[in-house]
């Protein structure tokens, strides 16, 4: 018996079916990795990006929308901060911020999220720990995590922190001013 071989374009088509599959993984695992990966988007306007925004920032006291007084959604109503920073809670949050956060924030920097230098004169501790502890609510629901939302077209992910791991990583941004 003769054994049936491809013909030229059926080989073809399984060729380029397996190199499109390879393709889309490929880019799928090149979008999924980009969050945490530190790239410029911006090509090289990095500096001059900055400067704006940061004068931008200064100006109003704020990154995106403006001041926002309100506490947010979620379950924090209250957070009393001592007059001085608890260092030993500091440094709890710094830890808890470097495990999970710094894949997207950084200080001094646009990132995949907000620069959070000076997050805690923008922006009331209640708010910081609900944006922690209850980001997508936040995002549907508070006009200024909605307009962060746009700006970085990324959803906070939920790190399932308690209230006292977010309060210790507010603990550590009042470390983390600009002076």
């Amino acid at each position: 018996m003769k054994k049936l071989s491809l013909s030229p374009v059926m080989t073809w088509c399984r060729i380029q079916s397996g190199s499109l599959s390879k393709m889309l993984m490929i880019a799928a695992s090149c979008f999924v990795f980009s969050c945490s990966s530190g790239s410029n988007e911006g090509g090289g306007s990095e500096a001059q990006d900055s400067g704006t925004e940061e004068a931008q920032t200064e100006a109003t006291g704020t990154e995106s929308g403006g001041a926002d007084d309100s506490k947010g959604v979620g379950p924090v109503t209250t957070v009393d901060l001592g007059a001085t920073v608890d260092q030993a809670l500091a440094d709890q949050g710094k830890a808890i911020f470097e495990s999970k956060c710094t894949a997207c924030h950084k200080f001094g920097e646009r990132y995949v999220g907000p620069d959070l230098a000076g997050v805690t004169k923008r922006r009331k501790p209640e708010w910081i720990m609900n944006m922690i502890l209850n980001p997508q609510e936040m995002t549907e629901q508070n006009p200024t995590a909605k307009e962060l939302l746009g700006e970085f077209m990324t959803q906070m992910p939920n790190q399932n922190l308690t209230q006292e791991e977010a309060r210790s990583v507010v603990e550590y941004f009042r470390t983390q001013t600009k002076s």
